[in-house]
């Protein structure tokens, strides 16, 4: 400010000077509100979002949840067999078997011995697809193991990695099937039967590692949960159990009756079966 202004100049240059630092200072100030508001702004969009994620995936069902299902699957928890034994494929006109079965599960072992190898003849000849519902129901029965939960995820990682084999792993399993309320076989036993039935040697390592189970657990216990709250599926007491059998759609009580089961599919009762034998055998739940 120069020395020869007047009084009334000083005054009026530092006057317009205070203005010049004071809408500085607003300026400052405005692009600072911007900046909080658009920062506030900014956040208040990423919690909406996140609130409305977290709310539809409480909304999706727990199969919607799962990251991996294996090749092949129908109806989201069936692994269907047609009559070369490999697992995604189906006999073309044929009637469908619906068998939801727990490898721990012993009535499941007497269900396999009973009807197992008319089943085989039946899909073999065309005249049914067998669809395989792996579920876990029984973990509490294999010692803390989890014995129903690994093997059935086992059985995933066969029908996708090595699905030519999936129709002998299952048979096996049932073949090696161990007693309720022990612990069960251990991967590496579960990776041995495997490979008896034919499972190439780099599949069966995946079980014996934990792999397949690591990638199956998931889908095997949401399968189980679906079919717990599917009403086709349950018992007359609302209640799931295994095995339980659906010969097109509708449950099918007759399996324990041997030549019963063939005679729902086919109509006719293979000579070879006596259907005098019936043994009484109630569900696992």
């Amino acid at each position: 400010m120069s020395t020869n202004m007047t009084k009334a100049q000083r005054r009026d240059a530092a006057r317009a000077e205070a203005l010049a630092l004071q809408k500085k200072q607003q300026s400052r100030e405005k692009r600072s509100r911007a900046i909080v508001l658009s920062a506030l702004g900014a956040g208040l969009v990423i919690l909406v979002v996140a609130v409305v994620m977290i709310f539809l995936e409480g909304q999706k069902s727990p199969m919607e949840k799962v990251d991996s299902i294996p090749a092949g699957v129908v109806q989201e928890t069936g692994i269907p067999v047609g009559a070369d034994g490999a697992a995604g494929t189906t006999n073309e006109g044929a009637k469908t078997l619906d068998v939801y079965v727990d490898y721990m599960c012993p009535i499941c072992g007497q269900f396999e011995s009973l009807n197992g190898a008319s089943i085989a003849e039946m899909r073999e000849g065309g005249d049914v697809t067998l669809v395989v519902h792996p579920v876990t129901i029984l973990d509490r029965a294999s010692q803390g193991t989890e014995y129903s939960t690994r093997a059935a995820s086992a059985a995933a990682w066969v029908a996708d990695q090595a699905p030519e084999q999936f129709s002998a792993f299952h048979e096996a399993m049932f073949a090696s099937q161990p007693e309720e309320n022990t612990a069960g076989l251990s991967d590496e036993q579960i990776a041995q039967v495997a490979e008896q039935a034919g499972v190439p040697a780099d599949v069966a390592a995946g079980i014996a590692s934990g792999e397949a189970n690591d990638t199956y657990e998931e889908w095997v216990r949401a399968a189980t949960e679906e079919a717990q709250n599917d009403e086709s599926v349950l018992n007359a007491e609302g209640g799931f159990g295994t095995p339980t059998v659906l010969v097109e759609g509708e449950r099918f009580e007759g399996w324990q009756t041997p030549g019963g089961l063939t005679q729902a599919v086919t109509g006719e009762a293979p000579a070879s079966e006596d259907p005098s034998a019936e043994p009484s055998v109630e569900p696992s739940e």
